[in-house]
């Protein structure tokens, strides 16, 4: 079956930019596409940062996920891409264009003190999007993008939330 994900809001954009940023990311991908990998195949192929592009792609919803056996006692948790194309409606202000290009191609560095200033914000039992936005100046269609982008946070409603181990 085809899936097909309809991208119809900026800030989703970010994910699909983030998901091919690097060599490995751009990779991990491929063969997540080919086939069910699991996470300790593409830590042994990639190292750690194989590891952590699978993470970013979970919370993505750029993959889906199955138990499989392995040689051990425990079943492990394997990935495959969830959809098979893309379809982008593009139609967007430039003021919020801008911020999710902006919030995609920032520099590592740049990104990372901005995320840790939302993390605080947000703490431990998660926050009000508006009032995290409000307090640090930024955009909704920022702090969405910049959301979007780490790994560390998530949306729940109008919330901002730690994702979970």
């Amino acid at each position: 079956m085809n899936k097909i994900k309809v991208i119809n809001e900026p800030s989703e954009l970010v994910s699909m930019l983030r998901a091919v940023d690097t060599p490995v990311k751009r990779d991990v991908l491929k063969d997540v596409t080919l086939e069910w990998k699991t996470s300790k195949e593409m830590e042994d192929k990639y190292g750690p940062e194989g590891k952590v592009a699978l993470q970013f792609f979970e919370k993505m919803k750029l993959v889906e996920t199955r138990w499989q056996p392995t040689g051990g006692n425990r079943p492990e948790k394997a990935y495959h891409t969830y959809y098979n194309s893309f379809h982008i409606n593009a139609s967007w202000p430039v003021y919020e264009i801008s911020d999710v290009l902006y919030a995609a191609m920032m520099p590592d560095d740049d990104f990372d003190e901005i995320e840790r200033n939302i993390l605080e914000q947000v703490g431990k039992e998660g926050r009000f999007a508006g009032d995290v936005a409000e307090n640090l100046g930024l955009t909704a269609t920022m702090l969405r993008s910049l959301v979007k982008r780490s790994i560390k946070m998530d949306y729940r409603g109008h919330r901002l939330e730690l994702v979970k181990e």
